[in-house]
């Protein structure tokens, strides 16, 4: 709840410089305002940091198919079927029929009707969570719950999965900008009562969840459950269908960091060069999907690709709003400073440092204990 300060107020920040600079995407905005090199490091962040989460969307899909899969054709537990119930063969053909025919337009504004049905699908998802903690099924046996952390710093160890799941920062530029009315106040209520739902899903799911099962939950908690339980089933269906409308957004964002990555590097603007813009976009999709869809093959735990990436959201939530506030309030022309200024440029020098050690040990982290273990 006291990260939620910084992620809300790190979405209006975006939002004031997106308005003063006149820039409508995330890494327009730091280019803008913070300048070249800061710019350059923000889209390599952005492209690693997409790629990383289209490769465990991929894995969410295996995971729950599998478990829909074993109900359906009514196999037990880790027995292996057919060839066409494989994971690896269930969740390419998913992919290839949904995935990639949704990552392929230049826009993706059609997709805000299957959004909205994978946000009320996560409601489902919380409540199930609830109601099978409040009456448990029989087979479902704690284990271990612990009650403190091991030691001070084990807490930092659910930052990766935290700024994981509060990110929605890159792609937060465009929506505002896509307002009737894109208005900072405005926008402040809208994020504020966004980010509140989503602590209250995350909160319900992983308290409860971890209740349920105790330190033997799963890492994606809806593992943990029984393939026979029909409401559990409805859930994973759910979560198919948010991961499938949330790939591509992802997927946009990543391909257009890329594409104004090697457009720079021609040395063409990105508004000058629209002829090929049509080639270019279904080779980079393709590149980026098959390239993500083999490494989720092969790469069967979400756990690890999370730690690896969180530590580039806190960036994101934390290190680049803050540097554009202290850079917006330092081009300011006022000679005599009032006292806002300074809490401001404060404000914005404490999030680049929370973002900096944040990013630092949980990279740490993954490297030395997910990584290397």
């Amino acid at each position: 709840m006291g990260m939620l300060v910084f992620i809300i107020s790190g979405l209006v920040i975006l939002a004031y410089c997106s308005q003063a600079s006149n820039e409508r995407t995330y890494q327009e905005v730091v280019w803008a305002v913070c300048g070249k090199l800061t710019g350059v490091l923000c889209e390599v962040a952005i492209a690693v940091y997409t790629f990383g989460t289209c490769i465990a969307f991929l894995i969410i899909i295996g995971d729950q198919q599998d478990k829909i899969i074993a109900v359906m054709a009514k196999e037990p537990e880790g027995a292996s079927g057919p060839w066409y119930t494989d994971r690896k063969f269930t969740i390419s053909l998913t992919a290839f029929l949904f995935i990639l025919p949704l990552s392929i337009p230049r826009e993706i504004g059609f997709q805000k009707y299957a959004s909205f049905l994978s946000v009320v699908g996560t409601w489902y998802v919380t409540a199930i969570v609830i109601i099978k903690y409040i009456w448990p099924d029989k087979e479902m046996t704690p284990g271990n719950i612990l009650t403190r952390p091991a030691s001070w710093m084990a807490v930092f160890n659910a930052m990766p999965t935290i700024c994981f799941g509060f990110q929605c920062h890159v792609s937060s530029v465009p929506v505002f900008n896509s307002m009737q009315q894109p208005e900072v106040k405005t926008w402040g209520g809208v994020v504020t009562a966004a980010m509140v739902i989503a602590l209250a899903v995350y909160m319900g799911t992983g308290i409860c969840g971890f209740l349920t099962f105790g330190a033997a939950v799963d890492p994606d908690v809806l593992l943990s459950y029984p393939s026979e339980d029909m409401a559990v089933a409805v859930a994973r269906a759910f979560i198919i269908l948010s991961v499938l409308t949330s790939y591509p957004i992802l997927h946009f964002c990543g391909r257009a960091v890329v594409e104004g990555l090697w457009l720079r590097y021609q040395g063409v603007p990105v508004e000058e060069d629209v002829g090929r813009e049509r080639r270019r976009r279904v080779l980079q999709t393709l590149v980026w999907f098959l390239l993500t869809l083999l490494l989720a093959l092969f790469i069967p735990d979400i756990g690890k690709v999370i730690s690896v990436i969180g530590g580039l959201a806190a960036c994101f939530i934390f290190v680049f709003p803050g540097l554009c506030l202290i850079q917006a309030k330092l081009s300011e022309m006022e000679e005599v400073k009032p006292a806002s200024w300074w809490v401001l440029v404060s404000y914005g020098v404490l999030l680049v440092t929370l973002g900096a050690f944040i990013f630092g040990q949980t990279t740490a982290n993954a490297i030395f204990v997910d990584l290397l273990a």
